[in-house]
């Protein structure tokens, strides 16, 4: 089984308490890609510029991510700058330049286009759409969305949602979406909406799951955070999480919309999130994947187990 992540290459400047870095790789695409490829087969669609670094490519292909997909155009690549409160839960952004993004028009190979699981990154809900459309052997479709979206682009948001398996958001992404402030009634109307399965993420507190059982029965399952003992930087963590998550269900071979698919799947690739978003936060970027390996991913995820066992 093979994932297609479609979404952001980008270089980022990033300030914590812990330091400052001026220019290291980002993205959603690249965190959800290197996090997906510690389970399975990886096929990425993005856009870079001329200044792509070498080393970067060099890096996502030694994760075995198929970069077919990524197009290099001419002018430089998406940027952006933040820095990040003391505690690290707020961030500020003091800069941002879409430069070759602006124009991305996300076009699938042909390669990828029978693969069975699609992951669509923070991108506007058309282009989103327009991908969906052109997977004509897809199995699994899931992706994640902002507060721009919902607020200036809401009837292609859920248009564009109703045709998906699962939904990923943070927690006041969920409230706004749904209109509800009680985030249990805010997934049964997000369900509602299209996609049978929806995870909210709520930063240091974990993870939450809802979906529907083979009875049709709503069901919730809870992930703590790992408790990191510095937190490094959090950019990238949630698209960590998205890959683990989605990355594990792809390995499982899971199909959602299959009422015997057992549920307990869904509950470890929730874990799975959770500990690639940890290691995620441990340095600087997606400096962490240079040296990770799987044997520390299930180190962890044992972790997680031990942790939360009653």
């Amino acid at each position: 089984m093979s994932l297609v992540v479609v979404g952001s290459l980008a270089y980022d400047a990033v300030e914590t308490p812990h330091g400052k870095v001026e220019r290291m790789l980002g993205g959603a695409c690249t965190y959800i890609a290197l996090s997906a490829s510690y389970f399975a087969p990886v096929s990425i669609v993005g856009v870079v510029g001329e200044d792509f670094a070498d080393e970067d490519v060099a890096l996502l292909g030694s994760r075995g991510i198929d970069l077919e997909g990524m197009e290099r155009a001419p002018g430089k690549t998406f940027f952006w700058s933040g820095v990040y409160s003391d505690d690290m839960n707020d961030r500020t952004t003091r800069h941002t330049d879409l430069n070759v993004f602006v124009d991305f028009d996300p076009k699938l190979p042909a390669s990828y286009r029978t693969k069975p699981y699609l992951f669509l990154g923070n991108i506007q809900p058309g282009l989103q759409k327009n991908v969906r459309g052109q997977m004509n052997g897809v199995c699994v479709t899931g992706g994640d969305t902002m507060n721009l979206w919902i607020n200036e682009f809401r009837g292609q948001l859920l248009e564009t949602i109703r045709e998906w398996d699962f939904l990923l958001v943070n927690d006041s992404e969920a409230r706004l979406l749904s209109g509800q402030s009680n985030l249990k009634q805010a997934a049964a109307a997000i369900m509602a909406m299209g996609p049978k399965t929806v995870i909210i993420k709520r930063g240091e507190y974990g993870a939450l799951l809802f979906f529907k059982d083979r009875n049709g029965k709503t069901r919730w399952f809870t992930a703590p955070g790992y408790l990191l003992d510095q937190v490094f930087d959090p950019t990238g963590a949630g698209d960590c999480f998205a890959g683990g998550f989605m990355g594990y269900l792809t390995s499982r071979n899971v199909d959602l919309a299959d009422p015997a698919a057992d549920h307990r799947e869904l509950h470890r690739a929730v874990i799975y999130g959770s500990v690639m978003g940890s290691f995620c936060c441990e340095k600087f970027g997606v400096e962490r994947f240079r040296t990770l390996t799987r044997a520390e991913i299930d180190t962890r995820f044992q972790e997680f187990q031990d942790a939360t066992e009653f």
